[in-house]
């Protein structure tokens, strides 16, 4: 048993450690894309580069995540974040991530909201990488041109969501393995775009979580699939207060401080901060982050954690024990996203926690929270 411990920990280190130096190269091309979009540029090849690359990019980042979620269902550490949240931001999330994937293979995708306001009380961001996770399947084993349907209807006090396309469909025989980790459907060469045999495992277990269940129907062959979620949907549960979301029209300017020694991620960063309108300094260690921070009082500090001569945790420390510094909101960035690097953090003073790389909205997000400590001004 001692045995068996050893290796399933040792298969978790070497997990996070894969999918952290996987996602330091992923930052300044995630970066580089943003700066490349803020030029303006508007030509026919130009865009259609540009949103192959995004689509590539987020499929890479989609496997590193589901590589980390793997190790955490192995060591049922996998939790929800429940609040009251409505069907139709569920199904919109969820669209939202796959339409690039669904438009480029030419798919029709159907979608049918329920008629009246449902909530549930559920983990938004884990319901809608359920739903992605199933709409890309089908997107990956449908011909080019096909269609996929999403729906959701109430029934009683449960919600059914269906994902049902007219793609090359199930074997019988696969039917009771596709939720098993690592299951791969057989299927021809023309039809290899599965991923890992990852996603449908995410799915189970992510429903059974929220105390659900998921079935999958198919005739066989060139016959589709109809993937089918029930989730509990109390009546009780009512419309939550919801806050507005940011918009670009309202990203404020602030001073930043990006330390990381990844010098194309640091460079890449700062340069988009700056597009950004904020005023930006950078580091590329921990001492030299003190050195400069103290000199320029920065609003807000982009903190890596594995770092040269001083990590993220001992200059976040430090930079705590100043009271010049009190104002100063310190966001841990890094490649490393376990539960323990989160606690790491929080414990060294850092305010947030984000996972490499960063989207548009993450750095919005950031300079609003930076703008509520310490009022910088919006642009």
């Amino acid at each position: 048993m001692e045995a068996a411990a050893l290796v399933d920990q040792q298969k978790d280190e070497f997990i996070a450690q894969l999918a952290h130096e996987l996602r330091n190269p992923l930052v300044p091309i995630r970066n580089g894309l943003r700066i490349i979009e803020l030029s303006g540029s508007t030509s026919a090849q130009y865009t259609h580069v540009l949103a192959m690359m995004n689509r590539q990019l987020a499929h890479m980042v989609r496997m590193v995540d589901d590589l980390l979620d793997v190790s955490r269902m192995g060591r049922n550490k996998l939790e929800l974040r429940k609040s009251q949240i409505a069907v139709a931001d569920i199904m919109g999330d969820a669209i939202e991530a796959v339409r690039p994937a669904i438009e480029a293979a030419g798919h029709q995708l159907r979608i049918n909201k329920p008629d009246e306001p449902i909530y549930l009380d559920a983990d938004l961001t884990r319901l809608a990488q359920v739903f992605s996770n199933l709409l890309l399947n089908s997107c990956h084993y449908t011909k080019p041109g096909g269609q996929i349907w999403f729906g959701a209807t109430r029934a009683d006090d449960t919600v059914i969501f269906t994902v049902r396309d007219n793609g090359i469909g199930i074997p019988q025989e696969s039917l009771v393995t596709i939720f098993d980790l690592f299951a791969q459907v057989p299927h021809n060469l023309e039809h290899c775009t599965g991923g890992l045999g990852i996603g449908l495992a995410l799915v189970k277990m992510l429903i059974e979580l929220h105390d659900g269940n998921v079935t999958v129907t198919s005739d066989g062959p060139d016959q589709g699939s109809v993937f089918t979620v029930t989730l509990p949907a109390p009546r009780t549960i009512a419309a939550p207060n919801i806050a507005p979301r940011i918009t670009n029209a309202t990203v404020p300017a602030c001073r930043i401080l990006v330390v990381d020694d990844n010098r194309d991620a640091n460079d890449s960063l700062k340069l988009l901060f700056e597009l950004l309108g904020s005023e930006v300094r950078a580091a590329h260690d921990g001492i030299e982050a003190l050195i400069i921070a103290e000199a320029f009082k920065p609003d807000l500090i982009l903190m890596d954690i594995g770092m040269p001569n001083m990590n993220g945790y001992e200059a976040t420390r430090y930079l705590r024990s100043q009271p010049w510094a009190d104002n100063i909101t310190i966001v841990a960035v890094t490649g490393w996203g376990q539960e323990g690097d989160r606690s790491q953090t929080k414990s060294a003073g850092c305010d947030a926690h984000r996972v490499k790389p960063l989207n548009l909205s993450d750095l919005e997000e950031l300079l609003h929270m930076a703008r509520a400590k310490v009022g910088c001004k919006t642009i």
